[in-house]
């Protein structure tokens, strides 16, 4: 996805899975620790359901929707954490593994994969931290 947009722009954007099936809002945009750059946003799937964690680096902005490149029923069964607090690295990886994505190498290096071990990481490693602030 695009790495200069601003986060706070994708709040209240419709959300679409890859076939075009409405997913619903995006209710909070999660930002890299170590980068700024927007890592995760959080779709509020319906009236009375939580919130669905949903990467976005795979995902591209057509219009003013975001298109989401995996299919509904597995955005919905991704790992519940709540919304409004920051993603513990143990967290992110639950994520990056329930949609089979490659995890990003934590030395920035070229490549990435499973290998990383979030269990070496100091208090305050990397995760990913809300954008916004909910009062």
């Amino acid at each position: 996805m695009q790495t200069d947009i601003d986060p706070r722009s994708l709040i209240g954007r419709r959300a679409f899975d890859r076939d075009g099936t409405k997913i619903g809002t995006v209710d909070e945009v999660y930002l890299d620790d170590a980068t700024g750059s927007p890592e995760w946003a959080a779709v509020r799937t319906g009236l009375f359901t939580r919130d669905a964690f949903v990467p976005l680096e795979p995902s591209e902005l057509v219009g003013d929707e975001l298109r989401v490149p995996f299919k509904k029923s597995l955005i919905r069964d991704a790992p519940d954490f709540g919304v409004g607090r920051h993603l513990s690295p143990e967290q992110e990886l639950q994520l990056y593994h329930h949609y089979d994505m490659d995890v990003p190498r934590s030395d920035g290096g070229p490549g990435s994969g499973p290998e990383r071990d979030f269990g070496d990481l100091p208090d305050g490693g990397e995760g990913a931290e809300p954008s916004s602030d909910r009062g």
